[in-house]
């Protein structure tokens, strides 16, 4: 499976190339001039705009998308497997079959690169370093797990000589990146499908740290605290961290700090990302852009422009006194952080649509999953998005929602997305904030429900 990465000018081939990992790597290649092509099972947004740049997209899987006249080193990332029609006319052919993986460390190891890590918070942590790196005029080579506005996307070629990547822990293959700067922001088991405990995942970083030049680690979490050698630490609560924070504020529309730098006040920020673990990201890119030499003035002023990624606590509309709300949280960990922000800087009341992602997830994590709403004034939960596995435990929605419901006097489930909307169309009330919580394809409804919800009159 592993190959070494030509970058002498033969053509890439990408399967899959629609996923969000997948398509930033080709945007950096074909941006840099290669030859890039790629097949996804259905075009989106995402493949038009390669398409836009130059990169031949095949709809479907099919052996003859691989030209054996031009032959290409293949990449693929772990969902592939070796049943898919262009893996195998690859092997036949003999080509170079990359992992997404290998070509993100060939990469990283091509630039002085920062490699965002952690469990949870990488997509907003490494955006951030990305955006202070584009203010301060270092014109940063980007790619993210994300879209963000800033840059119009998840992925940016610059002229400059810092790559800043999100480094994924999902299937082991954060133990390839040898990045200059390497940040871990938590550990925690998130992968049950293919770690068995949260010592292997606490290994894998181990692993990481020890391929780095230097680590940013955050000493809020007792895994970093207690498994990482951190060389630049950084806390919201521990006054001996390399950087903290003082007069925090918590308010409506933003948060604000006052940061310190080795126990000596640097100044105040302004997110208009909300929450406790916003603030914490923040700190990490804080870190980065201080060690890299970033004058303070410039990240002071950057920070508040900084609006964040696509489905990380995204307002996607309004009506009728309703705020419509889409997050990427899909861990226990990263609900209760995300609902904690809405509770604690919001007035509304908070209602959470809750859509479970893959099965070996949920069932890993039903205890944890039922006391993370804590902070919903009302739940729905609707059928589990199984990304692709098989459902070898049986569990269903409506037992995440039972599970939940012993915790929570209010939970309602729905068994499908269209079931969901009904329900919001029918109940949702003015001064609610209807949050939408996970990885999957639950989003996919809020703005037809905000619409649906414009035409609804009961009185009618």
């Amino acid at each position: 499976m592993l190959s070494p990465v030509d970058f002498s000018g033969r053509p890439f081939h990408f399967i899959g190339i629609g996923g969000i990992g997948m398509s930033a790597i080709a945007h950096i290649l074909v941006k840099q001039g290669f030859s890039v092509s790629g097949s996804d099972l259905n075009t989106n947004r995402v493949t038009a705009q390669l398409q836009e740049l130059g990169v031949n997209i095949f709809q479907g899987h099919h052996a003859q998308n691989i030209d054996p006249k031009h032959p290409p080193q293949v990449v693929c990332s772990t969902a592939i497997g070796q049943q898919n029609p262009e893996f195998q006319a690859a092997t036949l052919l003999g080509l170079p079959i990359l992992h997404r993986s290998d070509l993100l460390a060939a990469l990283i190891g091509r630039y002085k690169s920062i490699a965002v890590a952690g469990t949870h918070g990488k997509t907003t942590t490494s955006s951030l370093v990305s955006y202070l790196f584009l203010k301060a005029n270092l014109d940063p080579t980007i790619i993210v797990g994300g879209e963000v506005g800033a840059w119009q996307g998840n992925a940016r070629l610059g002229l400059g000589a810092y790559l800043v990547a999100e480094a994924d822990e999902s299937d082991g293959s954060l133990v390839k990146f040898a990045p200059h700067v390497g940040v871990i922001t938590n550990i925690e088991l998130d992968h049950p499908d293919h770690y068995d405990s949260v010592e292997q995942v606490i290994a894998i970083f181990q692993e990481f740290a020890q391929r780095c030049q230097v680590v940013v680690g955050c000493l809020d979490c007792p895994n970093v605290r207690s498994h990482i050698q951190s060389d630049i630490t950084y806390s919201l609560s521990d006054p001996k961290a390399d950087y903290t924070v003082t007069e925090v504020e918590y308010l409506a529309g933003n948060t604000k700090a006052v940061v310190l730098e080795k126990g000596k006040p640097l100044g105040q920020i302004s997110l208009q990302i909300l929450g406790q673990h916003n603030l914490s990201n923040a700190l990490a890119a804080i870190a980065v852009a201080r060690y890299v030499g970033i004058e303070w003035a410039d990240i002071e002023a950057a920070l508040p422009e900084f609006i964040g990624a696509n489905r990380r606590f995204e307002v996607k509309g309004r009506q009728d006194g309703i705020i419509f709300v889409d997050d990427y949280a899909h861990h226990p960990s990263e609900i209760l952080a995300t609902l904690a922000s809405a509770k604690r800087q919001s007035q509304s009341k908070v209602i959470a649509i809750f859509q479970p992602h893959r099965y070996s997830r949920t069932t890993r994590f039903l205890t944890e999953f039922s006391q993370a709403f804590g902070d919903a004034d009302r739940v729905i939960v609707t059928d589990i998005y199984a990304a692709g596995e098989r459902n070898e435990t049986n569990i269903t929605g409506r037992e995440v929602a039972d599970a939940i419901a012993t915790f929570h006097p209010d939970v309602h489930y729905q068994d499908s997305l269209s079931a969901v909307q009904s329900f919001l169309v029918k109940n949702l009330k003015a001064g609610d904030l209807a949050i939408f919580l996970g990885a999957g394809n639950l989003n996919q409804i809020i703005a037809p429900t905000i619409q649906a919800m414009a035409a609804y009159c009961p009185s009618k």
